[in-house]
């Protein structure tokens, strides 16, 4: 794909979502980055319905610690992979504690080296809370953008390089956030839906369902 239609497909999701978000809720940097370890294989959906009762609850490193592993996965035991969350989870927050004055780290080594957090996750914190110009691929946005060919690759490192190398810069903020939605609603696993896509015409994919409604 070439760039002239990359910066189309951009310009048009920006137009059309001018300013995108995270469809988890949180209200500080430390609970969202709870709810995104959280939502590893795991729906946003899914997620928010745990961390409604959570929050209210324990909402800081300290109130999380206090609260403990046995009694965390009371309120997550809902969620996917909820043992090695928990686990992961309470020694995060011992980490921000004793590491971090209990503030989450700004930059992508000291994110990674908290238990749970992996590439994905510090560049959703990156991006969200911090504003910076990252791109988190997960399996969405891995099949939106080699399905369109905005970046493809065999893996998800490979795509993160080449959509931060392709995605035109004034667009970086927030392709991460559209990307996702447009994986998660329209251009879907299955049986994309083509005829409601506006990015249709500029996508490459060989295969468009364009007879679904």
């Amino acid at each position: 794909m070439n760039a002239e239609k990359r910066q189309k497909i951009f310009k048009r999701l920006q137009e059309n979502n001018p300013y995108p978000s995270t469809e988890l809720i949180y209200h500080s940097t430390f609970e969202l980055l709870i709810a995104v370890i959280l939502s590893a294989q795991a729906t946003d959906k899914s997620v928010n319905k745990a961390t409604k009762k959570l929050f209210p609850v324990a909402n800081t490193p300290e109130k999380l610690l206090q609260l403990g592993e046995d009694n965390l996965k009371k309120y997550i035991k809902t969620i996917g992979l909820y043992n090695s969350k928990a686990k992961n989870i309470i020694q995060t927050c011992q980490d921000l504690i004793t590491q971090h004055q209990s503030q989450v780290p700004n930059t992508r080594a000291a994110l990674k080296k908290l238990p749970g957090v992996g590439q994905k996750t510090a560049n959703v914190i990156l991006n969200t809370a911090f504003g910076q110009n990252t791109i988190a691929v997960d399996t969405h946005i891995f099949r939106v953008a080699n399905r369109t060919h905005i970046a493809t690759g065999k893996d998800v490192i490979e795509v993160e390089k080449k959509l931060l190398r392709h995605v035109p810069t004034q667009y970086k903020q927030h392709a991460h956030h559209w990307l996702i939605l447009h994986g998660r609603y329209i251009c879907i696993a299955r049986k994309p839906r083509c005829n409601a896509c506006l990015i249709s015409d500029l996508c490459e994919y060989k295969d468009k369902y364009l007879d679904n409604e």
